[in-house]
C-alpha cells in the first residue's frame, strides 16, 4: 500500500477502505508517513469529506493509536460526557457530582483551556490541594468509592490526534466536519466510555456558529458513537452568549456550587440538569421526564453537593472552599465595567469575552503559560438587559493592573448596546440521537 494511492483515491471523491484509514494513522503515528502526505489527505478530506463508515474507522485508529483506558473495574454503565468548548462552561463541575449522586459512576478525563475557552482542569486546580494527576487504580478507587472522579488526560492518549490536530491547525484544514467529530470521540472511546452525551455549541464564543453547523457536527459524532456500539446522544446549546454569569477559573467553581445549592442564573442550571438527564437516561435510569427529576431531586436534597464535597476530598482538595466559597483567594484588583449609554444588550461577541478574560490572567495562549485562578469576569449585563449609562456590565478580577486595563478594553468592544430588544435567544437549539434531529427552536 502507497500513501499516493490513499491520497489520489480520497482526492478524487473515492471511499477509503479501514485499511487505509489505519495504513495512514499507523503510519503518521510512527513518522513513516511525512508530514507533506499527511497535509495532502487532510486537505482532501476537508474538500472531499468522509462517510459515517470513513470517519468511525479513522476514530477509532486514532483512539487505539496510545493508551486507552479499561473502566471493566468499575461496575455498571460507564457514561462520559464532553462539551466542544466555550465562554463560561462549567458544566462538567456540577454535572458529574449530580450524576454520581443518582447512583451512576463517572470516571471523567478532562482537558486543559486554551485560547478563549476554559478548560476543566484549570478550574479544578483554582480548589487548594486537589490533585488531577492521578494514577488508574486510584482513579478506579476513587470512583468506586466516592461514585465520581475528575483527571487529566494520560500524556500517550491518542497521540495520533495531537499529531494531526497540530498539522490541521497549520495547514487551514480545522474546519473539517469528520476530522472534527473524529478528534473529538477517539478520546472519548479511548477513555473507556460506554455511552457518551455530547454538548455541541453554537454561537460567537463556539467553533460551530451557525446550528446547522452545529447539527451537522453532532450528527457526525452521533454517528460515530453508534457506529462503534457507544450509544450516543448529543444537544446542541447556544453559545452566542456567555454560560452564566461568571468567567474564570475558581469564579465557575463558585458558580457550580451555585448550580448544587440551586441559586445559580437559570441558563446554566437548566443545561446542568439536562445534561444530567440524559447522562442517567444513557445509564438506564428511567424515561427523560424520569431522569430530569431524578437530577432535580439530587439538588434539592444536598446531595449532588456534597457528592463534588466528597470528589474534591478523595483527590486531595480542600472543600471548605465549596462549603465557604468566600475562602477561595482573592484578586487584589478588581474594576466595574459600566455601559456607555442607555439601550439593550443586542449582542455579545462571546469569543471576545474570553479572550478579555484570558488577558486578565484566567486563560493561556500557549500551554506554557501560567493560569491566574483569581482572575475572571463576573457578569452583571447579558444580551437582552436594558441598561442605562452608568450601569454595572461587568466587574473584572485579575492580580495585575496592566492586566485589567487591558482586559477591560477588551470586554467593552465585546457588548453591543443598541436602542432595540433582541429577540429571546433559545438556550437549547436542537437534540440529536441515532433516531435523528429534534429540533428544538
Amino acid at each position: 500500500m502507497r500513501m499516493y494511492d490513499v491520497i489520489k483515491r480520497k482526492r478524487d471523491g473515492f471511499e477509503l477502505t479501514s485499511e487505509e484509514i489505519i495504513y495512514f494513522v499507523a503510519g503518521y503515528s510512527d513518522g513513516s508517513i511525512p508530514d507533506y502526505q499527511a497535509s495532502a489527505l487532510a486537505m482532501a478530506i476537508f474538500y472531499q469529506g468522509m462517510n459515517a463508515r470513513e470517519t468511525a474507522a479513522l476514530t477509532m485508529a486514532m483512539a487505539v493509536s496510545g493508551d486507552t483506558v479499561d473502566l471493566s473495574p468499575i461496575p455498571g454503565i460507564k457514561v462520559d460526557k464532553h462539551s466542544t468548548g466555550g465562554v463560561g462552561d462549567k458544566t462538567s463541575l456540577a454535572v458529574v457530582p449530580m450524576v454520581a449522586a443518582c447512583g451512576v459512576p463517572v470516571a471523567k478525563m478532562s482537558g486543559r483551556g486554551l485560547g478563549h475557552t476554559g478548560g476543566t482542569l484549570d478550574k479544578l486546580e483554582s480548589i487548594p490541594g486537589l490533585s488531577i494527576s492521578i494514577d488508574e487504580q486510584r482513579f478506579f478507587d476513587i470512583v468506586n468509592s466516592v461514585g465520581c472522579a475528575i483527571i487529566g488526560q494520560t500524556a500517550n492518549l491518542v497521540p495520533a490526534d495531537k499529531r494531526l490536530y497540530a498539522l490541521r491547525d497549520v495547514t487551514a484544514t480545522v474546519d473539517s466536519i469528520p476530522l472534527i467529530a473524529s478528534s473529538v470521540m477517539s478520546k472519548k472511546i479511548a477513555a473507556g466510555a460506554d455511552a457518551i452525551v455530547l454538548d455541541v455549541k453554537c454561537g460567537s464564543g463556539a467553533f460551530m456558529k451557525t446550528a446547522d453547523d452545529a447539527i451537522e457536527l453532532a450528527q457526525a459524532m452521533v454517528d460515530i458513537g453508534e457506529e462503534v456500539e457507544r450509544t450516543t446522544i448529543a444537544l446542541v446549546t447556544d453559545m452566542d452568549r456567555p454560560l452564566g454569569n461568571k468567567v474564570g477559573n475558581s469564579l465557575e467553581v463558585i458558580e457550580a456550587v451555585e448550580v448544587l445549592k440551586n441559586t445559580a442564573p437559570a441558563d446554566i442550571s437548566e443545561t446542568c440538569l439536562e445534561l444530567a438527564a440524559n447522562m442517567l437516561l444513557l445509564a438506564g435510569k428511567g424515561t427523560l421526564q424520569e431522569c430530569r427529576e431524578l437530577a432535580r431531586r439530587s439538588i434539592e436534597s444536598g446531595a449532588a453537593f456534597e457528592k463534588l464535597c466528597q470528589m474534591v476530598e478523595a483527590q486531595g482538595g480542600d472543600s471548605s472552599v465549596l462549603r465557604d466559597t468566600t475562602r477561595f483567594a482573592q484578586a487584589p484588583f478588581s474594576e466595574q465595567l459600566l455601559a456607555p449609554c442607555d439601550g439593550y444588550v443586542f449582542h455579545m461577541n462571546t469569543e471576545q469575552v474570553g479572550i478579555a478574560a484570558a488577558a486578565l490572567g484566567a486563560g493561556r495562549e500557549t500551554i506554557e503559560d501560567s493560569i491566574d485562578p483569581a482572575a475572571g469576569i463576573d457578569l452583571a449585563r447579558k444580551t437582552g438587559a436594558a441598561v442605562k449609562a452608568g450601569d454595572v456590565l461587568a466587574t473584572l478580577y485579575s492580580s495585575d493592573r496592566e492586566k485589567l486595563r487591558e482586559g477591560a478594553q477588551l470586554l467593552l468592544g465585546a457588548y453591543d448596546i443598541r436602542n432595540e430588544k433582541p429577540a429571546t435567544i433559545p438556550h437549547f437549539l436542537a437534540r440529536v440521537t441515532k433516531k435523528g434531529v429534534e429540533r428544538l427552536a
